[in-house]
C-alpha cells in the first residue's frame, strides 16, 4: 500500500512515520509512505504557495497551480484509488473508513495549511475529504499521519498479533473490555478472578459483557 503526502512541512511529518509500527511496516515492504514537499513546484522565487483571498478576508490561502502540478505528476505514475483532502468540514474518521481504506492500493492526502487550499483543487481532484475531530488545527499534517497510523495498522502483515487490530476498540462497534498484565495483585487491587481461570469461554464472555458496559457508560452513541 502506497500513501503520497502533499505538504508544505515535510519535516513535521518525519517522526511519526520513523517509529513503531508504521516504520515497521515500511521496513517489511507493507507500506510505502512518500512525502512531498509543496514548495518544490512553486513557480516564483521565494517558493511560496499561497496568496490573498479573492473578496478580501484574514488570512491566506493555498494556490491552485502548486498543487495541482504536484498531484498532475504523480496521476501520471500511478492510478490513484482516493485523493483526500485532510479538512474540518469533512466526514470524520472512524473504524469503518480506516477499515475501508485499507482495502486501497494507492491513496494521495493532500495537507491544508493557512486558511485553506483553493477550492478549485477540492472541487477538481479530491474523492474523499476528511476531518479528525470537530476543531481546528494548525494545517493537516499531523491529521493526515492519525489518517495513515489508522489505517496502516489494518494492512495484514503489519503487526505480529493478527488478531490484535480485530479486537481493538471499535471494531465491532463496541469500546474495547479492560486489560491487565502482571502482577495479579498490586497493592490489594486484584486482577478479575475470570481472567486468572484458563476458562477462554468464561474469558470471552466476560470481556464482551466489559465491552458493552463500558460503551454504555461512555459512548452510548455507538450502540443507536
Amino acid at each position: 500500500m502506497r500513501f503520497d503526502i502533499i505538504t508544505v512541512l515535510p519535516g513535521l511529518l518525519e517522526s511519526p512515520f520513523a517509529h513503531s509500527i508504521l516504520q515497521r511496516a515500511q521496513k517489511k515492504g507493507k507500506a510505502e509512505i512518500i512525502v512531498h514537499n509543496l514548495r518544490d513546484y512553486s513557480t516564483n522565487k521565494q517558493k511560496s504557495v499561497d496568496d490573498y483571498p479573492y473578496g478580501g478576508g484574514s488570512g491566506m490561502v493555498m494556490q491552485i497551480e502548486p498543487f495541482a502540478s504536484c498531484i498532475e505528476k504523480l496521476k501520471a505514475e500511478r492510478v490513484y484509488d482516493e485523493i483526500i483532502f485532510m479538512s474540518p468540514d469533512g466526514t470524520t474518521l472512524n473504524q469503518d473508513m480506516a477499515n475501508e481504506l485499507a482495502l486501497k492500493g494507492n491513496i494521495m492526502i493532500l495537507c491544508g495549511h493557512y486558511k485553506g487550499i483553493d477550492q478549485r483543487i477540492r472541487d477538481i481532484y479530491v474523492t474523499r475529504e476528511i476531518s479528525v475531530g470537530d476543531y481546528v488545527l494548525s494545517g493537516g499534517e499531523l491529521p493526515a499521519a492519525i489518517v495513515v497510523d489508522a489505517v496502516v495498522r489494518l494492512i495484514p502483515g503489519v503487526l505480529n498479533d493478527e488478531t490484535s487490530a480485530l479486537s481493538d476498540s471499535f471494531q465491532g462497534g463496541l469500546l474495547d473490555a479492560p486489560v491487565y498484565s502482571r502482577p495479579a495483585d498490586w497493592k490489594g487491587h486484584k486482577v478479575p478472578d475470570v481472567l486468572l481461570s484458563g476458562d477462554q469461554a468464561k474469558i470471552e464472555n466476560w470481556r464482551h459483557e466489559q465491552s458493552l458496559k463500558r460503551t454504555q457508560e461512555r459512548r452510548p452513541d455507538l450502540l443507536e
